[in-house]
């Protein structure tokens, strides 16, 4: 995943993205942010729906967050959590979303996020 001209963010990858602004308990600032839309809708809508990321250590214990591994760069090492009560829609051209190093998710972990977004959610009842 190379940023330029034709980059377009594709389901699991992990992109920076501005959060800001916020309100209340939202994150705000550049955060990473896992993306569940798919790469045609991103490209075609210019926004990208999916969850924010943090390394902030009170998640260990948060039932909505799901660990998806260690964290790159100056917070190397620390656990990277997926927020999966917080999904999002950014207009990620605007706010000049960048790849991330992590790259993506691993297809088991993403699996993951996807049931406990389900269970918060329930897509899957009328």
């Amino acid at each position: 995943m190379v940023k330029g001209a034709d980059w377009v963010p594709a389901r699991r990858d992990v992109i920076w993205i501005d959060c800001s602004p916020q309100r209340g308990r939202e994150m705000r600032d550049v955060h990473p942010f896992l993306v569940l839309s798919p790469k045609n809708f991103n490209q075609t809508t210019s926004l990208v729906i999916g969850l924010p990321m943090t390394t902030a250590e009170y998640n260990s214990d948060n039932p909505f967050a799901i660990s998806v591994g260690r964290a790159r760069g100056k917070k190397a090492g620390q656990i990277s959590y997926v927020l999966c009560h917080q999904p999002k829609s950014f207009d990620w051209r605007r706010r000049d979303a960048k790849p991330h190093p992590v790259r993506t998710v691993p297809a088991a972990r993403f699996a993951e996020v996807l049931t406990l977004l389900n269970q918060i959610l329930q897509l899957d009842r009328p």
